[in-house]
């Protein structure tokens, strides 16, 4: 009968085959391997022409396009705002920041779930949380002293090269030619956005403080590669809400004591910082998950090279929300980010059809 149709059956063993590859990609980890293209999902009761579906690096990419870099680039001036209007410290805003995460244990106990996460992977779950945290509280910090549109510049450049470095050497994952294309001309599009303000830096203490808040910047671009890698190592029901929940906790229980050590305590008696505050929470809250899903569904270094839309929203807020200057540099070095975004997500759109993943 399928061969009066002129349809072939699936060769035997096939499946089994593609199955056993893939659990062994990557055997420390337990990563499953994102190079390959996903299995169709299509309803059986459509007609084979209509069965075409967004892949899963295409939803992870438009994701962490739409929901990742677009809302993250309004967080940094909004942070550079509250500090203008009241010298609102770093660690308070990321208190505040933390206290929208925390609501998220409610989900998890009407789920019935722990809310750390299960034992085996409880250790695992906190380092992502400490990471992020650690990354948060560096590009706060970076934000302060540095322009809000370079500071993003060298967070989201060093994520993107610290991702790609780590994928390849932990995870054994290769990128396309398009893809390395796409990766290089993002990040230097970052290096002309921030290379003219590097070779200026002052001397004295205003230099210093300076040259500061870009190390805070890229470490911060560090930190946050290394808590999606690990992450992406992480598979248990409910991880999206418990890992979220976790760095809301993690944050408070780190940045309390800080606050009261390190910086002074500020409380803010106007409404736009407080607003600034209520915005940032929201935003980044939106970011969080939208990076912690995407990661899942494509290459860790093709999401941050996404990510880097984040520079190019935070650099038009800064000219003209914030009044600062931007360069010409940093409108070139923009339209290159922009130009790399575009080649990386073209060359990763792709539908579902029929088992097989077609070019749109």
């Amino acid at each position: 009968m399928a061969g009066a149709l002129g349809l072939r059956p699936p060769e035997p063993g096939g499946e089994e085959e593609v199955q056993g590859k893939m659990a062994g990609s990557h055997p420390y980890f337990n990563l499953p391997d994102f190079t390959q293209p996903s299995p169709a999902s299509t309803p059986p009761n459509l007609p084979s022409n209509q069965r075409c579906w967004p892949s899963d690096a295409t939803k992870g990419l438009l994701v962490a396009l739409l929901g990742g870099g677009l809302p993250a680039g309004f967080v940094g001036p909004f942070s550079r705002m509250a500090y203008q209007a009241s010298h609102l410290p770093s660690l308070e805003l990321l208190i505040g920041r933390c206290l929208f995460h925390l609501p998220i244990a409610l989900l998890l106990k009407l789920r019935g779930d722990p809310l750390l996460g299960p034992p085996d992977v409880r250790g695992r779950a906190f380092l992502h949380a400490l990471l992020n945290v650690l990354s948060i509280g560096c590009a706060y910090s970076a934000v302060q002293v540095v322009p809000a549109g370079n500071a993003a510049t060298v967070r989201k450049g060093s994520s993107t090269v610290c991702s790609a470095l780590l994928a390849l050497c932990l995870e054994s994952q290769g990128l396309s030619g398009y893809d390395w294309c796409g990766l290089l001309g993002s990040t230097l599009g970052l290096i002309i956005i921030v290379g003219p303000g590097l070779g200026t830096l002052q001397e004295g203490t205003t230099g210093l403080y300076t040259a500061l808040g870009y190390v805070l910047a890229f470490l911060g671009g560090l930190a946050l590669s290394l808590g999606l890698l690990v992450y992406r190592s992480l598979h248990f029901p409910s991880c999206l809400p418990t890992v979220a929940f976790l760095f809301g906790l993690v944050g408070l229980l780190g940045s309390v004591p800080g606050l009261f050590l390190l910086q002074t305590p500020v409380l803010p008696n106007d409404p736009l910082s407080w607003s600034c505050v209520g915005a940032v929470g929201i935003l980044a809250l939106v970011s969080f998950v939208c990076v912690s899903y995407a990661v899942t569904k494509a290459h860790p270094a093709l999401v941050c090279a996404v990510l880097h839309s984040e520079v190019v929203v935070a650099l038009m807020l800064q000219y003209y929300v914030l009044y600062e200057t931007v360069a010409p540099s940093d409108i070139m070095g923009a339209g290159v980010v922009l130009g790399s975004i575009a080649i990386i997500t073209a060359q990763n759109l792709s539908c579902e059809r029929e088992g097989q993943v077609e070019e749109c």
